[in-house]
């Protein structure tokens, strides 16, 4: 019985997750906010009903009944984070917090079948992430100066990554993190953040050659300091985000054409350089030849997606635990596994469509500011998806970022979490701007 209930669910999730998927596009339809509202309330039905599926199924296989409290501290956690948000914050962007949700949920179920202690640490870490930044979007509609702090962005930034670069703790081959207080943060994720402040407010100021040149040096910097960290990864987000700014900014196709050349020249010179990245580039070319040493982790990647096949092996029936940190940079192939190939395509849409929320944010913003704010976080949250999903199936040379709001770690999941909250302020503070011109015309 416990069998044919694991099976029927295994497909009902996959239904529910194409479902919310469908409605996530489908809200763009719709103009007045009564239709997006029913929208978003069947993605919430949706969302809560392939909850509880995973978790049952989970409850059965393992027999745990710590699994039973966890799933019932994460229904209050949902419930909370959806309801109160609302209720502070009425022109919120309902999609974005939905999708949030959604994916944190994936990443829970993904991250329970590895390990649960894992996966309540990392809801610890939501918890306190979803608490630290519910100010956010606050701030963002009420602190008109943050547009007038450029250097402390950008020296800020630096200063964090020259750190870690001296006294950084070393990740397989590359300086990410550092220990504080038993802790181990990665400021990397951080200094995103700043990176895209100190950008739009030094294009906000002025778009002139030697502005652009200004600005160009300490990005550079940035990923400069990034390479010797061999935080390539990291290096590759930072440069296309900037590259992808700058060109908003000034329309100029002279600097995006060279900028493009001049990284495709940087990515030669990083590959005679660093000896790991050889070993990625010829992991990736053709892993078959050493399976056993570094194309491990790619073809036990690529054997996980292919044994899932569309509809997945069922939690619990497949091996995601033989792939290295598959908890991190593979939780993409541990999703295609046991969960199928059309629920992981789902996840991708998701992920789409908070890109495209970011977009649609940055469209409406008219202050060249706060645009380039919408569209620089847009464009970091798109590369770091690519470069993920990219690594795990073979598509590029993995590169060790992590898939927002699902894969484990503390520093991404609550950089993402700041990134999500000042879309939300942007367009918040938009619709504020709009309730005021309506008042002031009537």
């Amino acid at each position: 019985m416990v069998n044919v209930i694991i099976e029927v669910s295994k497909y009902l999730m996959i239904l529910l997750m194409a479902d919310y998927t469908y409605l996530n596009f489908s809200y763009f339809r719709f103009r007045e906010e009564q239709g997006q509202s029913r929208v978003c309330l069947r993605q919430n039905i949706a969302m809560f009903m392939m909850h509880f599926l995973a978790y049952l199924i989970l409850y059965l296989k393992s027999e745990d009944e710590r699994v039973v409290l966890f799933y019932l501290a994460q229904v209050v956690f949902f419930g909370a984070y959806i309801g109160l948000y609302r209720m502070f914050y009425p022109y919120l962007t309902r999609i974005l917090v939905n999708n949030m949700c959604m994916l944190l949920c994936v990443g829970w179920i993904v991250m329970t079948r590895l390990s649960l202690d894992k996966a309540v640490r990392q809801f610890i870490i939501v918890a306190a992430a979803a608490l630290v930044t519910w100010i956010i979007p606050f701030i963002i509609d009420r602190m008109w100066q943050l547009s007038q702090i450029p250097w402390i962005y950008g020296i800020g930034g630096l200063a964090l990554l020259i750190i870690v670069w001296m006294v950084g703790n070393n990740s397989f081959g590359a300086q990410l993190s550092i220990s504080l207080g038993g802790f181990s943060l990665q400021p990397s994720e951080f200094v995103k953040i700043s990176f895209v402040f100190f950008v739009a407010t030094m294009f906000y100021r002025s778009v002139d050659f030697t502005a652009v040149a200004v600005t160009t040096a300490v990005a550079a910097a940035h990923v400069l300091i990034l390479v010797m960290s061999k935080d390539l990864g990291s290096a590759l987000i930072f440069f296309v985000t900037y590259l992808s700014m700058l060109f908003v900014a000034t329309g100029n196709w002279f600097y995006l054409l060279s900028g493009a050349l001049g990284g495709c020249g940087a990515s030669v010179l990083a590959y005679g350089l660093f000896s790991h990245v050889r070993i990625r580039v010829a992991a990736w070319q053709n892993p078959w030849v050493d399976i056993d040493n570094r194309g491990y982790q790619i073809t036990q990647s690529l054997f996980a997606i292919g044994t899932g096949g569309w509809f997945g092996m069922g939690l619990f029936q497949g091996m995601p635990y033989k792939i290295p940190v598959v908890e991190k940079d593979f939780v993409f192939a541990a999703i295609s596994e046991e969960l199928g190939g059309i629920f992981a395509i789902c996840v991708l849409l998701i992920c789409l469509g908070c890109f495209l929320q970011f977009m649609m944010v940055a469209a409406r913003m008219q202050a060249l500011f706060y645009k380039l704010i919408a569209f620089g976080l847009g464009m970091e949250y798109l590369i770091q998806v690519f470069l993920t999903v990219g690594g795990v199936i073979k598509f590029i040379p993995s590169t060790g970022v992590t898939l927002p709001l699902v894969s484990y770690g503390g520093s991404s999941m609550l950089s993402t979490f700041i990134m999500f909250s000042v879309v939300q302020g942007l367009y918040i503070l938009k619709k504020n701007d709009e309730e005021d011109y309506e008042e002031g015309q009537i």
